[in-house]
């Protein structure tokens, strides 16, 4: 049950929605105006790292969210 981003064509609110199936992203509408002109976004994710590490590897854009630490 994976957390997607949205942006809403109508009122461009942008938003997160948990989804119970891939099958009912279609199905999503705007938290604010109601809309159902909205996009999913590419987000970023944590992975682990291969090898038992206890460490985690970020996507390539959240280095760029300008925290100065990942």
């Amino acid at each position: 049950m994976p957390i997607y981003e949205f942006d809403c064509k109508e009122c461009n609110q942008s938003f997160e929605e948990l989804v119970f199936s891939a099958s009912r992203i279609d199905e999503v509408t705007c938290p604010k105006c109601g809309g159902n002109q909205v996009k999913k976004k590419m987000s970023t994710f944590a992975s682990k790292v291969a090898g038992g590490s206890s460490s985690f590897s970020l996507g390539s854009s959240a280095a760029s969210c300008g925290t100065g630490s990942v």
